[in-house]
């Protein structure tokens, strides 16, 4: 078979033998990406025809999962690794990526044989890392290449189980002419590692570097080719990691796993909410709990904020850890159906951890902290605030509000605020715990202060 690379545009697939500035037919600039074009003799295609079955003849066997014994990384993941899946694996440089995976390695490496590729370290570096983390196994294969063809001459030569790769930046194949990293480059080699993965029953890890903005370097299409997009979360120079799963074919993208960078590696962090809760300030206006819930795991989280007269002629208004745009409507339901003048205040807004909150249930205990601090008035630090707040100023009802409840309970709370809409036999009939029902906002402030 012949091997030859063609030009392709991005905005209209025109295709050319040569790079164009500007496409002739879409009259972009700069859209043009190399692929490799293979040419048969004849033009015929020599590939086997795959048979078609019915429906009803499919099996309908669940996918076999290995276990990582990291209950962290198993519930992101879905209950675990599945055989001849492609993993891809971003964050930040320096965030933990390669750490996770060597941990992965030091783990599966008891029962099954991995082949570590780095394409970025040479393998006294990774021997150096896996020491500091006590990992020393004769099934763990290391080897410093990013030439494909070599890597994928390995792969068939050892026939391991788990093939990790770190990074898919880094290398490259001799089809194509541009350099390691390009868009071609990375989604050829991809390509050949989601066959390789489907082909072999082979599990394949991939890291990938992320830009500024905080997406995977390269073309967006990388991670529709993937089963699972794994992001590592969090600031380098703070103890704490998030797992999030942006896709998984095999599972829930909801999940999180929260882990803690120490001496001797990533560690499990099991009981998120009673960490993050640890040190919190008792008896100080505009600090308030809330009740999240990621995926299957209720999480209690502080929400703090701070309420100011500006100095400015503009009200500076600033969110971490919650939508921007979601705390200037929250804002402007309290001045319209409070009364509230935040307009010449500044409102600075804080979840305390560096989780972010996506879902809207917290609305209602933004409302709180930012009316506590407002009137410099401390809420009960017993209490637990859930429910979502609408432009009426009505709070409306949270799903599976029972499992933040007892969670609330768990942790020795006393009280729990939730919307009047969720008032059912199954939330009344949790004993241990007082609630209390507000159906507007107005309502639920009256309860707090």
């Amino acid at each position: 078979m012949k091997s030859k690379t063609k030009f392709v545009c991005s905005e209209c697939g025109y295709e050319t033998r040569k790079w164009l500035g500007k496409c002739p037919a879409c009259m972009q600039w700069n859209t043009f990406t190399e692929e490799a074009a293979k040419v048969t003799p004849g033009g015929i295609s020599t590939a086997p025809l795959p048979k078609a079955i019915p429906l009803t003849e499919v099996s309908k066997e669940s996918e076999e999962r290995v276990k990582t014994g990291m209950q962290e990384l198993d519930r992101v993941l879905g209950g675990g690794i599945v055989d001849g899946s492609l993993v891809l694996v971003g964050g930040d440089p320096g965030i933990g990526k390669s750490t996770l995976l060597l941990q992965i390695c030091g783990i599966l490496s008891q029962n099954i044989r991995i082949l570590y590729v780095s394409g970025e370290e040479s393998v006294k570096q990774i021997k150096l890392r896996a020491e500091r983390l006590s990992i020393n196994n004769e099934n763990i294969l290391m080897v410093s290449e990013t030439n494909f063809e070599n890597i994928n001459r390995l792969i068939e030569e050892i026939k391991p189980q788990v093939v990790i790769l770190d990074s898919i930046q880094t290398v490259y194949s001799e089809e194509l002419t541009s350099a390691p990293g390009s868009v071609s480059q990375v989604r050829e080699v991809t390509g050949q590692l989601m066959r390789i993965a489907k082909g072999q029953g082979i599990t394949v890890f991939i890291v990938g570097h992320v830009t500024k903005e905080g997406a995977i370097a390269g073309p967006r299409v990388l991670e529709h080719m993937v089963d699972t997009v794994l992001y590592f979360e969090g600031e380098r120079h703070q103890n704490y990691r998030i797992l999030r799963a942006v896709k998984n074919r095999f599972g829930s993208t909801n999940e999180i796993g929260l882990f803690e960078m120490t001496q001797q590696g990533l560690k499990e962090v099991n009981n998120p909410s009673g960490l993050l809760l640890d040190s919190r300030a008792k008896d100080q206006s505009g600090s308030v709990i809330v009740a999240s819930l990621e995926g299957t795991r209720p999480m209690l989280l502080e929400i703090q904020a701070l309420v100011t007269p500006t100095s400015f002629g503009i009200a500076r208004r600033m969110a971490t850890g919650i939508d921007y745009n979601r705390l200037t409507m929250l804002l402007a339901v309290l001045e319209k159906k409070i009364g509230m003048q935040l307009f010449n205040h500044d409102a600075y807004v804080n979840v305390v951890g560096g989780i972010r909150i996506d879902e809207p249930a917290c609305d209602l205990g933004v409302i709180a902290s930012v009316a506590g601090s407002f009137k410099n008035m401390p809420v009960d630090p017993d209490i637990v605030v859930i429910g979502e707040v609408g432009l009426t100023g009505e709070v409306r009802q949270v799903n599976q509000v029972d499992k933040r409840i007892m969670e609330a309970k768990r942790l020795g709370f006393k009280k729990c605020l939730v919307p009047s809409g969720n008032k059912s036999s199954s939330v009344t009939n949790i004993d241990g715990i007082e609630l209390l029902f507000a159906g507007t906002v107005e309502e639920a402030l009256g309860f707090l202060f």
